[in-house]
């Protein structure tokens, strides 16, 4: 009985902490502030115990790590341009 009322009291408070970052997270995007970082924090958090935030999370981190391959490919082309001799 007390393992479930403690199982059940982390889920609350699990949700109710990353709830909180999450939203303001969420208000960073139009406010000035690091949402890109406070996001993630609140699907971490949330991930502790909700799939659902599990599987946001890792949705974010592919998107990221595609950005960001991306971005690296791009610098890399471009940087091979700008050291060929210009005529």
């Amino acid at each position: 009985m007390n393992s479930i009322l403690l199982h059940h009291l982390k889920k609350i408070v699990v949700l109710i902490l990353g709830g909180t970052v999450l939203l303001i997270g969420i208000v960073l995007i139009f406010l000035p502030g690091p949402s890109f970082i406070v996001i993630p924090a609140g699907l971490a958090i949330l991930a502790i115990e909700f799939s659902w935030a599990r599987t946001l999370l890792k949705r974010a981190q592919n998107v990221a790590n595609a950005k960001i391959f991306s971005f690296l490919s791009w610098r890399a082309k471009t940087k091979k341009q700008d050291n060929q001799p210009r005529v």
